[in-house]
């Protein structure tokens, strides 16, 4: 549409499996893109065409003019997840099938939020993240939280600076761990003071885990946060994603 080569640069990557309703993507192109009579000068516009080209499982919901300092990755200041798991004993209902994981265990609620609890903060969390060369495990885990819902699935709020590969994933896992209660919050807690990946952390469902939101400065804080970004990744030889 655009008759030129697309690049985009999403704000997180995700595991396979893993869904997204709120990732958000730039991409740089001429100017004179954006003056053919089909946009003209409206990037809007591409919303609709791409609704009838794109697979049904994929939809861009908006698209406009971005800061020229705008960066999808660097310029975030936070990725928010959601993560959906029931404990009933028949599993998962039918129409949620692909975005809900099972546990095969009954599970407390306030118990999890416990040991979700006791994971909150800036650190290192090696012990719940995949390897990947050069990354850094450090990460600012600012909100780790759960209820049910009507239906009695229980929702899972988890929001950080960034994350690792894995690592939210491998939170449910542990918190869960707790909540049927095979393990307890000291368990849980300890696998900060860990360097590496822990095995016994149970990896949940990628099914579950939902990206729903990024959160970004103001216009004018924009280029400050991208070199704030930038240096941290370089010092720290690189970053998982999301």
């Amino acid at each position: 549409m655009l008759r030129v080569p697309v690049r985009l640069t999403v704000a997180g990557r995700t595991d396979a499996g893993v869904h997204a309703t709120g990732q958000v993507a730039h991409t740089d192109v001429p100017e004179t893109c954006l003056d053919t009579r089909s946009i003209a000068g409206d990037p809007s516009r591409l919303v609709g065409r791409l609704a009838k080209m794109l697979p049904d499982d994929v939809r861009v919901r908006r698209i406009e003019r971005g800061s020229a300092d705008f960066d999808a990755r660097f310029s975030a200041l936070r990725r928010h997840y959601m993560y959906r798991l029931t404990d009933a004993r028949w599993g998962s209902e039918p129409i949620h099938a692909r975005s809900t994981a099972t546990w095969s265990r009954p599970l407390d609620v306030d118990a999890m939020n416990g040991a979700s609890e006791s994971l909150l903060g800036l650190n290192d969390f090696a012990a719940f993240c995949r390897r990947r060369e050069g990354a850094t495990t450090i990460r600012d885990l600012q909100r780790f939280s759960w209820h049910r819902d009507h239906d009695g699935v229980l929702i899972g709020a988890v929001s950080a600076d960034a994350f690792c590969w894995s690592m939210v994933r491998s939170l449910v896992g542990a918190v869960a761990s707790v909540g049927d209660g095979r393990r307890n919050v000291d368990w849980c807690r300890g696998l900060l003071t860990e360097t590496t990946r822990n095995s016994k952390i149970p990896v949940a469902d990628a099914r579950g885990l939902c990206l729903v939101g990024v959160d970004y400065p103001p216009e004018s804080e924009l280029a400050a946060r991208n070199e704030i970004t930038r240096d941290v990744r370089s010092a720290t030889g690189g970053c998982c994603g999301g």
